[in-house]
């Protein structure tokens, strides 16, 4: 046995930087060859290109067909990737789904985009898992030496960037990091340090969007959403900001901080009155996230039966399992689950039949287009048809005008929420149009 501090013979070493299930290298081996390109090209800077390719998609597989699948898709990447390296160039795994290259010929933008092609297209041929077969596509980043760093740490960073602002825009993309690149990434972080700022202050708002009985309009419940203006930057999208905590790991300091706010101004309506909030792809791939919730709205005092989260099919691809589990806990409490912007996923009708949802909310795409778009009506009536037959109620979003209305009602939809019922308001304002509504539900239960 080698002793402790000995030198690590040739194939010791070698196994150090090789990863087991592929044989190709790994980020050591990365590393290695990075720096030694940098130490040898440090008096005349020639140019060299780094990437790093990152499977679309690759996640559901092992969920779908099992590890062996995924570890037999990973071996035939690897194989590809082998085979159609340029001359001089070294290929690894730098993680799961994630593989590194070190290009010492290429020099430049032009000629690693064009490599960047040849690989893309390599990986979207069908991968044979004995049959069966899978596409995959993959997002690829690059960065050239010395212009997006000069040591291995800092080329890797800049190819990440590249990687994820290439995943950003979709799958299939290719980024080669840049100035803009760079631009674009700073002002990123400036904006998360002033949204930081603004959640340890205090400064993010909610605002509430009312649910309403479709047949006579009554309020049944709201939404609640992030609103952020900022003293310096003025209104921030709540896209943007929202997406910005879960890329940068804060999503659920900033849930945490709505949530709160939701939950108590929830506990100023009427107690039949449900509070709906969304819950980001990041908290389904917590396991805490369920505890956390049972935690906020217990120290406000809300009933959890009055809490209704909501989640998108997207958001419970990255770790279907984990998802189940989170929904399974919460449900058990009584919290409701309602399915967001259903009809624009990739396996809507696989999510209903593997998930346990309470409700679904048709996305607004579809109900939009309802008065004009015959398609989109027959859209409309097949899911309320099929979700009578999986005892889920139905909420159409986006509701604009009174044609809209009439149409769901005539199609048998009961709940419904959009600007011909209430924009976003804060929560004096959701209290005082409660108030004001009193005397006519009071009128209503009697007619009732």
């Amino acid at each position: 046995m080698r002793e402790f501090g000995a030198p690590q013979t040739p194939a010791s070493l070698e196994m150090t930087h090789t990863d087991a299930l592929t044989g190709l290298g790994n980020r050591r081996r990365m590393r290695e060859k990075v720096e030694n390109l940098a130490d040898e090209r440090a008096v005349d800077p020639a140019p060299f290109t780094i990437g790093i390719a990152n499977l679309d998609g690759f996640k559901p597989i092992n969920h779908l067909f099992g590890r062996d699948a995924g570890d037999n898709i990973l071996s035939q990447v690897a194989h590809r990737l082998r085979a159609c390296m340029p001359n001089g160039a070294t290929v690894v795994r730098l993680d799961n789904d994630g593989f590194g290259f070190v290009l010492p010929l290429i020099f430049d933008a032009r000629n690693a985009e064009r490599l960047a092609r040849m690989l893309k297209d390599v990986l979207s041929a069908p991968f044979d898992l004995g049959g069966r077969t899978v596409r995959l596509t993959a997002c690829l980043g690059f960065a050239v030496y010395p212009f997006a760093g000069e040591t291995f740490d800092a080329l890797m960073d800049s190819a990440d960037t590249a990687l994820y602002r290439a995943k950003r825009r979709g799958r299939g993309q290719i980024l080669v990091y840049s100035k803009e690149i760079a631009d674009e990434f700073r002002r990123a972080t400036e904006l998360e340090q002033a949204l930081r700022r603004a959640i340890m202050a205090d400064e993010i708002d909610t605002h509430f969007q009312p649910i309403v009985r479709l047949a006579d309009g009554a309020i049944v419940g709201f939404e609640a959403l992030a609103r952020w203006n900022d003293p310096d930057l003025g209104f921030v999208p709540p896209n943007v900001f929202i997406t910005l905590a879960e890329e940068r790991g804060f999503i659920d300091m900033l849930s945490e901080v709505l949530l709160k706010k939701a939950a108590a101004a929830a506990m100023q309506w009427p107690d039949a009155l449900y509070l709906s909030f969304n819950l980001s792809s990041a908290q389904l791939v917590d396991p805490t996230t369920s505890v956390n919730i049972l935690s906020i709205i217990n120290r406000v005092g809300l009933n959890p039966r009055r809490l209704e989260l909501e989640i998108t099919e997207t958001a419970m691809m990255s770790d279907p399992e984990m998802a189940q589990r989170i929904i399974d806990d919460l449900r058990v409490v009584g919290i409701r689950i309602s399915l967001d912007d259903f009809g624009t996923g990739q396996s809507s009708l696989g999510r209903l039949r593997d998930f346990s949802f309470d409700k679904v909310k048709v996305d607004r795409a579809f109900v939009s287009e309802i008065t004009r778009d015959r398609p989109s009506e027959h859209i409309v009536k097949a899911i309320l048809a099929m979700c009578d037959g999986l005892d889920l109620h139905v909420i159409a979003e986006g509701i604009e005008g009174r044609e809209q209305a009439a149409k769901l009602v005539e199609l048998g939809c009961a709940l419904g929420q959009g600007y011909h019922y209430g924009r976003p308001m804060t929560a004096s304002a959701a209290l005082r149009l409660l108030e004001s509504l009193a005397p006519e539900d009071q009128q209503r239960e009697q007619r009732a």
